[in-house]
């Protein structure tokens, strides 16, 4: 039976794990997207989320200390944590939640591995951007003779028009 398995082990010993894991938070954090496989991807979601989360709504100055202090026991690492508590924090103030983004990138030809992106969501400037409405012509294939012949056709009463000028 499966009960209380709550995450993935992902093969390692807790040690290994808990430190893999930091050390891929702090990769995110500094920029912002990652390659990886995608059960990784996945724990690394539920291990960087509740981080992201301890830097929002801090109304005092000991309030933020503390959090920092949380999330530092967590990444060991003072740049990503600075950059945790500065950048990303003024991005995700409006956000209640969900943000990363996995990104399935198909499978790795060594081992056949599902690879994917993890990334930040408002750091994306491809997924920001609007989708531009598509034109108002209809397109479909058509065959090169078939296109050939209107405009065949559209030039030669441009032509007669010249021919009545003379």
């Amino acid at each position: 039976m499966r009960h209380n398995k709550k995450f993935n082990h992902l093969g390692r010993t807790s040690s290994h794990r808990k430190a893999m894991l930091a050390n891929m938070a702090c990769s995110l954090i500094m920029h912002k997207r990652i390659r990886t496989t995608l059960a990784k991807a996945k724990a690394l979601r539920m291990y960087v989320e509740p981080l992201i989360t301890k830097t929002k709504n801090l109304t005092t100055t000991a309030e933020q200390m503390n959090a920092q202090r949380l999330v530092f026991s967590h990444l060991q690492n003072n740049a990503a944590v600075k950059e945790l508590f500065t950048e990303v924090k003024e991005k995700v103030q409006s956000r209640n939640g969900g943000y990363t983004r996995i990104l399935k990138l198909g499978t790795r030809p060594g081992d056949a591995a599902d690879v994917c992106y993890i990334e930040l969501v408002d750091y994306n400037a491809n997924m920001l951007t609007e989708v531009k409405p598509a034109s108002d012509k209809k397109r479909t294939r058509r065959s090169k003779k078939k296109t050939e012949a209107p405009a065949a056709e559209a030039a030669a009463p441009a032509a007669a028009p010249e021919a009545a000028a003379e």
